[in-house]
């Protein structure tokens, strides 16, 4: 028996059939393609598989799927606009070198989009731990943490914000 979901994907109405012990990553990844969300330890360690329910972070390999049901899903593919390219966070991780062989890039920049969203001025202490759960093998985070400043500076600065 499947059970059927109606929740916002990306800013789109989806519906989709569920098995109830489905997780969200397998609902994302493999029935309705979205291959940007990335699975590395199946345990909610490592963050890879991080998007954003209702706006809060959430590790999809342990999240049920049943439960977007009514709610807004949010995943990389979803932060650049058609046709506009790469949101300014995305950019951000590219210029700054945050992004080595990419496997957690997905994750960590949901992450991050979450922390600028509640606080779009964060010390760098508040992005680490807002980092905390999502796990880098390559770039030793250096990068990770300017990339989320860089990209505070640029989201503050186009809304009309006096930039520190």
């Amino acid at each position: 028996m499947k059970i059927p979901l109606d929740f916002q994907l990306n800013g789109h109405p989806t519906t989709a059939e569920v098995h109830p012990g489905a997780r969200l990553i397998d609902l994302l990844r493999d029935t309705l393609g979205l291959t940007g969300t990335k699975e590395g330890c199946g345990e909610g360690e490592c963050g890879a598989c991080t998007v954003l329910v209702d706006g809060r972070p959430v590790n999809s390999c342990l999240f049920p799927a049943p439960e977007v049901d009514g709610s807004e899903v949010v995943t990389i593919e979803g932060l650049a606009e058609p046709g506009q390219g790469l949101s300014i966070l995305q950019q951000a991780f590219v210029e700054g070198g945050a992004i080595q062989c990419g496997f957690c890039s997905p994750g960590m920049i949901l992450a991050a989009k979450a922390l600028l969203d509640r606080n779009p001025d964060p010390e760098e202490g508040e992005i680490r731990r807002a980092l905390a759960g999502n796990l880098c093998r390559c770039t030793g985070y250096v990068q990770i943490v300017g990339a989320v400043r860089a990209a505070s500076r640029k989201l503050r600065a186009s809304a009309g914000e006096e930039v520190r």
